[in-house]
Formats: C-alpha cells, sequence, structure tokens
C-alpha cells in the first residue's frame, strides 16, 4: 500500500517504500518531498491547461465565463509564484538611456548646513553656531559648500556637482510623514491616485529588464510603488525565490516548465521573472570586488548594490537609496566633527566611491539627493526646527550648467521663518529626469506629475 505525507500525492509513484529512497532517513524524507512538490507541480500545470481549455471555449460561445478562467488562472500563479517573483513582469529587453537614482534624506535636511550663502547677514544673525567653517568648498554665485563633501571635490571642479537651494512647494507641510508622501508620489495622494513618481517616470522610459526599478532596502519606498513592478531588495543576493535551498533548483524548474508553451500573456511575465532571478544569481556567485581602491562603507553598502547591477548589465533604469538621520533639532554640529557633518560625509564618501567604481560607465548615471524639506533660518540654539526650503544635490555623468543652479533671490525676506520657495521641487525633480532621460516638457507635465495643477517649468540644470 503506497504511503502518503500530509497530501493525496504518494511518496514516490514507483517506489513507496520510503527507506528505498536512501539510505538515511532524514535525506529519504527530503527526497519523498521533492517528489511531491514535482508531482503537485504536474497537476498545476494540468489544471492551467484544462483552463486554457475553457478560455477558448468561452470564445467559441459554449458557456464558460471568462471570469471562471481568470480566477482560476490568477489562483494558479499566486500559488506557484514568491512575493519577490511577482514583481518580476517586465520586459526582459536592453534600454540604453541611462540611469537615474533618487537618494531620498529621511528626517529633513537642514539645507543651509549644506551649502548657504557666504557671510549672510541673516544667518550670522539666526545661526550663529551653524555656520559653515573656513574649510568650506567655493560654489558659484558667492555659494560655500560643507567640507563634509569634500570627496567629491573632483566632481564638483569637473562641473559634475551642483546645487539647488530653497526648494519646496505650498502642498509639503511640517510633518514628516506628509510632507515625505508628497514628494515621493509627486503631489498629494488624491492626486497621484497614490502611485510614485517614479513609477509613473518608467512608463516613458520604453522597455526594460525586471531590474528597471529598484529600491534599496527591505521595503519599496512610495516613489517606485505603482503598475511596473519595481524589486526591492537589500542585496542582490537577496532576489531568489523563497524556500529551502535544497529545492530551490528543483522549484525554478518546475515553474519553467509549468508556465512553457500555455499561449497565454502569463507565460511571458513568468519567463522574464526567472530571466530576472538568473541575472542575481549570476551577479551573486561570487563575491563583489569594486574598482581598485574603491572602499564601501555604511549607506554605501546601498551604492554597492546597484554599481554591481549596473556594471552586470542588469540595466538599472530607476533606483532609490534611503538613508535617515536628518531630524536635527538639537546636537546638528555643522562643522567638523559634528553629527550632521558625519552624516553628510558618509553620503558623500559613498556617492564619491559609486562614481569611481562605476568608471565610464559613470556618464550614464544622475543622482538626486532631496529630503521632505529644509528646516528654520534660525536654530533654536543647537539645531534647527522644521521648516521649508531645503537643497537638492546633483552628481552626474552629464556636465551641469553651473554649481549653485535655480533662482536664488537671498534671505531678506523669510517665509515666516523658513527660506522662501524659489525653485518649486516638481520642477527640480522633472528637469532631473528631463535631462536625464530626453523627456518632453508635455511627458513631465502630464505623465510625472499628472495631478498638478501647477503648471511644469523646466528648469536649466545641465550644461
Amino acid at each position: 500500500m503506497e504511503k502518503t505525507v500530509y497530501n493525496s500525492f504518494p511518496l514516490h509513484p514507483e517506489c513507496p517504500d520510503l527507506g528505498r529512497l536512501a539510505d538515511n532517513p532524514t535525506e529519504a524524507l527530503l527526497r519523498a518531498e521533492a517528489d511531491i512538490v514535482a508531482a503537485e507541480q504536474a497537476a498545476e500545470a494540468d489544471r492551467y491547461r484544462t483552463l486554457e481549455d475553457l478560455e477558448e471555449a468561452q470564445q467559441d460561445g459554449r458557456g464558460v465565463t471568462r471570469r471562471t478562467f481568470v480566477a482560476g488562472a490568477a489562483a494558479t500563479a499566486t500559488a506557484l509564484a514568491t512575493a519577490q517573483f511577482v514583481t518580476t513582469s517586465a520586459s526582459f529587453a536592453a534600454t540604453k538611456t541611462g540611469t537615474l537614482i533618487h537618494v531620498f534624506l529621511y528626517g529633513g535636511l537642514d539645507g543651509l548646513s549644506l551649502v548657504a550663502p557666504d557671510s549672510d547677514p541673516a544667518l550670522t544673525k539666526g545661526r550663529p553656531e551653524l555656520l559653515l567653517g573656513n574649510d568650506s568648498l567655493a560654489l558659484a554665485r558667492g555659494f560655500k559648500l560643507t567640507s563634509a563633501f569634500k570627496p567629491l571635490e573632483q566632481y564638483l571642479k569637473a562641473g559634475q556637482l551642483g546645487f539647488i537651494p530653497a526648494v519646496s512647494d505650498e502642498r509639503l507641510s511640517r510633518s514628516h510623514f506628509q510632507a515625505a508622501d508628497a514628494c515621493n508620489l509627486g503631489g498629494l495622494p488624491h492626486e497621484t491616485g497614490g502611485r510614485g513618481w517614479l513609477d509613473n517616470l518608467v512608463d516613458h522610459l520604453g522597455t526594460g529588464t525586471a531590474f528597471r526599478g529598484v529600491g534599496i532596502g527591505s521595503t519599496l519606498p512610495r516613489s517606485l510603488v505603482g503598475n511596473n513592478g519595481a524589486l526591492s531588495l537589500n542585496s542582490v543576493g537577496s532576489l531568489r525565490l523563497n524556500g529551502d535551498d535544497k529545492f530551490r533548483a528543483a522549484t525554478e524548474k518546475a515553474i519553467k516548465g509549468l508556465f512553457t508553451g500555455i499561449n497565454h500573456p502569463v507565460e511571458e511575465a513568468v519567463q522574464d521573472g526567472m530571466g530576472a532571478l538568473a541575472t542575481a544569481q549570476r551577479l551573486a556567485a561570487k563575491p563583489y570586488q569594486p574598482a581598485a581602491g574603491v572602499k564601501y562603507e555604511g549607506v554605501g553598502n546601498a551604492f554597492q548594490q546597484l554599481a554591481q547591477l549596473i556594471k552586470g548589465g542588469a540595466n538599472v533604469r530607476v533606483a532609490t537609496v534611503g538613508m535617515g538621520g536628518y531630524d536635527t533639532h538639537e546636537n546638528q554640529g555643522t562643522q567638523e566633527g559634528g553629527q550632521l557633518h558625519r552624516r553628510l560625509g558618509e553620503l558623500a564618501s559613498a556617492m564619491a566611491a559609486f562614481f569611481t567604481d562605476l568608471g565610464p560607465q559613470a556618464a550614464d548615471v544622475t543622482i538626486m539627493v532631496s529630503s521632505e524639506f529644509g528646516r528654520r533660518v534660525s536654530s533654536n540654539k543647537g539645531g534647527t526646527d522644521h521648516g521649508h526650503g531645503g537643497v537638492v544635490t546633483v552628481l552626474s555623468g552629464k556636465k551641469l550648467a553651473s554649481s549653485l543652479l535655480g533662482t536664488w533671490n537671498g534671505l531678506d525676506k523669510l517665509d515666516s521663518g523658513d527660506v522662501p520657495e524659489y525653485n518649486n521641487m516638481f520642477n527640480v525633480y522633472g528637469s532631473v529626469a528631463q535631462g536625464r532621460f530626453g523627456l518632453t516638457n508635455a511627458q513631465v507635465e502630464k505623465m510625472l506629475f499628472p495631478g498638478s495643477d501647477r503648471a511644469y517649468k523646466p528648469m536649466k540644470l545641465y550644461a
């Protein structure tokens, strides 16, 4: 009599005696379970083909509703695919217009501790303990840059590093949650339908690999939430099918067989997903070796994953990196040794390592760094409170128009104690993307930020 283990499929079709599968009982049980998986997959394949026949019958007018077919097909795909696998349904084709990486600094970066007008009386009076030091780097139009960004000095001199001050939007509040949400969506939730601005952007970049949208981290950021199945991963090697390593190869083989020759759109999605898994496995097969002299630390580890994907040919189009620690109500420390100075130094070192590691491929990459809001002009005697008028940083393989970009009309008239909005945040976002990918004004206005009631005004950011 055949033995069974927790389901209706036999332990082994031709050898029902568990002990005859292997000398070691544990190994024998594992083999038996593998046979059960194979039998289940075969049964699912038969069920899927039956559903396909039902669809054909419906098309022939034989009384079967499309709802019956769709429900069955969805159940089959859901049963077989892991959460990671479902997200890899993009077309697996190459495109060559480069990569945009959005680095989001959570907490509200004090932009005046990053770049500031030199010897400004409003700063001297309002934040004397938070002025930039004498070791600052010179920027255009009488501005200076924190010495924490010295790791990027070579890119500043090459015209590839620039800063846009006084960036905000009237829809942003002083709430971390609300402002960060609006920044990632490209507007308010009811305007965007809850869809991220980078996901909207992917729509207009043409077909790409399953890695065309990547969020480095354990949770997909709101900017990538939407219709294009972006991947969220902590490391390249973490992209794989769930389950025991002993069964992973057999499971992949079974899925490939199940979704081959079924004449249905899901076949392409599944095969593309398996291609993404194969790419990740190939890249993670041996430890990643950065270029000579490159060392990734702290947030740099996120950039290392992107370098591995880009250099490995995964064709990343848009990506995100998040970094916290910028809510500096106290112990802000703008000069060397200070808390904020250290955080900015870690970020600058990571971006410098990344561009050095990419080598010639850095020419096709743009990094945009932003935060949910800026902070007030006057300090609270040790830190700064929530405000507006932040700074957006751009590091690009394409030469920029200047080291200080956009409009700046000074700090003579503040906005309730905040830096005024001289440059709209979404005009900045749109202009960065437009310059990277060659989008039209209409594409940016109507497609990236469709719910905005403000006309898109492109900014000259690139040379």
